[in-house]
């Protein structure tokens, strides 16, 4: 469901289909089902079965996001999509300067957006990039969606691929702006904040974000267990 590959509405594999296609005991089948009605991630609807939902309140996480465009060419699940507010060359701010390693005040590319679903704003986020990447990647300097992400386009442009992810999870009271931006009518209001960097196998930043979301919504992080 979060790659997409499961769409709203899309019928979920009964207990007896996952028992045969995963090996798995009945009860962790059950078990598995439940868990997904729990969040709210499937619901029953009659004649059908179990079928995938759109939840309303969730929001997803930067790491998935970047796996979900990796996998299926889209930064954004089904229902959700994202409005550029700006783009183009600023000064870079100290914490920003910081993760790119540049210096502060130095020309950065800036990429500020409002990502909605059809209840309205779900996140604000601004994204940063080293001034030299606007030259293989005009795109990062329009006020349009680049299709698959940034990652992906600027991997396409300088052969540079993101290897590694690191989130930063912080809380924090939301300013007039932030809150006019995610439709937060009652203040003061709460934020959930999100500090990401991707950086390629020689460990240079890439991108740099920052993502706002109501402190009311929960955000998902999905992990894998190492296979030998």
């Amino acid at each position: 469901m979060l790659s997409g590959e499961l769409a709203e509405g899309d019928v979920v594999p009964s207990e007896r289909q996952l028992v045969t296609d995963w090996s798995i005991s009945r009860a962790t089948a059950t078990k598995v089902l439940n868990e997904l009605r729990h969040e709210h991630l499937v619901a029953p609807r009659q004649g059908v079965g179990t079928v995938a939902t759109a939840r309303r309140t969730q929001h997803h996480s930067p790491s998935d996001r970047f796996r979900s465009a990796d996998v299926t060419g889209r930064i954004y699940p089904p229902g959700q999509y994202a409005k550029i507010l700006s783009a183009g060359l600023v000064p870079a701010p100290e914490r920003v300067a910081l993760a790119l390693g540049i210096e502060e005040g130095a020309q950065a590319v800036c990429r500020r957006r409002v990502t909605y679903n059809e209840s309205g704003p779900v996140s604000a986020s601004t994204s940063w990039f080293a001034a030299e990447l606007a030259d293989a990647v005009p795109a990062l300097l329009a006020t349009e969606r680049i299709p698959g992400g940034t990652p992906g386009a600027i991997e396409a442009a300088t052969g540079r691929l993101w290897n590694d992810g690191v989130d930063l999870l912080g809380a924090r009271m939301a300013a007039d702006e932030e809150a006019e931006l995610l439709g937060l009518t009652e203040r003061p209001a709460a934020l959930l904040v999100v500090y990401n960097t991707l950086s390629d196998a020689e460990g240079n930043v890439i991108e740099y974000g920052e993502y706002l979301s109501s402190g009311d919504r929960l955000t998902r992080y999905t992990y894998q267990r190492p296979r030998d």
